[in-house]
């Protein structure tokens, strides 16, 4: 019912910047929290920033990411300023609280297929 679309990974030298978007389509009357999260091999995925009753950021990445979101678009984007190595990751796109049209709040949340984000030193 719901499909998240990533665009804008790629590679990145340190200190750099890349922005992420997230479109979302679908049947979708409001989507409640939409949010970034990233997944570096060998790790469990984590919270990079969520936006939705309040924003929230992972302690890491404080001060150089930004999410911001176009509500008339269902896109969610994420700006990273002062890249890092240790930002290397799978970025994933989420989107929770989903009301849609016909069905009311769907049950779950939904992930897109998520972006590589690398940043060489």
């Amino acid at each position: 019912q719901v499909q998240l679309v990533e665009s804008g990974g790629g590679l990145v030298q340190a200190g750099g910047s890349l922005r992420l978007s997230c479109a979302a389509s679908g049947s979708i009357l409001r989507i409640n929290a939409m949010g970034w999260y990233r997944q570096a091999p060998g790790k469990q995925r984590e919270l990079v920033a969520e936006l939705g009753g309040s924003t929230n950021y992972a302690d890491s990445v404080k001060g150089r990411f930004t999410i911001s979101r176009d509500n008339a678009k269902n896109t969610v984007y994420l700006q990273m300023n002062s890249l890092k190595p240790e930002d290397t990751a799978v970025y994933y796109c989420n989107a929770a609280r989903v009301i849609d049209y016909k069905l009311g709040y769907l049950p779950h949340d939904y992930w897109g297929q998520g972006t590589q984000v690398t940043v060489s030193s």
